[in-house]
């Protein structure tokens, strides 16, 4: 029994007894005569009255298992609300990281920017100075000499020489493995050519500038990219390696010089691999003794 049957249970007891004793116990209204009559049953049963109509309106409660089921719905509704509250946390931890990995890419790419901007001025004040070289000094190089240049060139298909600039062109294919600064074996002889003809006594006066091409190929190969990240490195290593090559035959170092455009300096339009062949090439400047590539001079 619980607590709402035990007031409902009192509270009728209460009024059974103020109702036997208003009656004298005889069930009826005392005489008018008697002691009892200053207070008149009814009233005296108000008390007990009063608490029955508490006691039953105050068990007119939600059933037990109503109760359970809103609070298992409560603590539910509580974990979930506590679960969405991570989830958030985690969103917004992640949105921060992603915001300041942005934040990290965009300034790695100004600076990138600011770089390219850099070697692009670069390259053209260069390329401006050697036309210009180019333009004043036209051919240095004395008769013989251009004599002997034609003639290594009619011997040697992938080597060209212009008569009415002094530049020679050395195509990278006969230098050159694909992706590779090392001279061919059977390109050699070329160069050892091309040294004794500049340490030629009428040739001694001039100097030289080397410089590589590209086509428009990126390194793709890992065991190529470890030496040379980009046409970059790849255009400056072959000319590199062509200073050394005539170096060690003889000609002083110097007198030489080396740069690299990359892919930027195309003859022919990088649409097919007979074109990209042909930007593949290292070129030699002869430049005239004042000529001072180095200080710009």
């Amino acid at each position: 029994m619980n607590v709402c049957a035990l007031r409902l249970l009192f509270s009728r007891n209460s009024l059974r007894l103020n109702q036997v004793s208003a009656t004298n116990g005889s069930g009826f209204p005392p005489a008018s005569g008697s002691s009892h009559g200053r207070r008149p049953w009814l009233v005296r049963s108000l008390p007990a009255i009063f608490l029955l109509v508490l006691t039953a309106a105050g068990c007119n409660t939600v059933p037990d298992y109503q109760m359970r089921q809103a609070q298992l719905r409560s603590m539910q509704m509580y974990r979930q609300n506590q679960a969405l509250s991570a989830q958030l946390g985690q969103a917004q931890q992640s949105a921060a990281a992603l915001a300041a990995e942005r934040a990290q890419l965009e300034q790695q790419l100004a600076i990138a920017g600011q770089r390219l901007d850099n070697l692009n001025a670069e390259r053209s004040a260069l390329h401006d100075r050697y036309s210009h070289l180019l333009t004043a000094s036209s051919n240095p190089l004395p008769g013989p000499t251009s004599e002997r240049f034609r003639d290594l060139a009619e011997r040697y298909p992938d080597f060209e020489f212009d008569p009415e600039t002094g530049v020679s062109k050395f195509n990278s294919d006969l230098l050159f493995a694909l992706g590779s600064d090392s001279i061919r074996p059977d390109a050699q002889e070329l160069l050892k050519e091309f040294a004794a003809i500049m340490n030629s006594e009428e040739a001694q006066q001039f100097n030289i500038l080397v410089v590589g091409h590209t086509d428009d190929i990126p390194i793709k190969k890992s065991g190529t990219a470890a030496r040379h990240p980009t046409n970059w490195e790849l255009s400056v290593h072959r000319g590199t390696a062509v200073v050394h090559a005539l170096a060690k035959f003889g000609l002083k170092e110097n007198r030489m010089g080396v740069s690299g455009y990359s892919m930027y300096q195309p003859i022919s339009p990088n649409t097919n691999d007979e074109n990209r062949a042909k930007n593949r090439r290292v070129e030699i400047y002869v430049l005239a003794p004042d000529a001072r590539v180095a200080t710009g001079g």
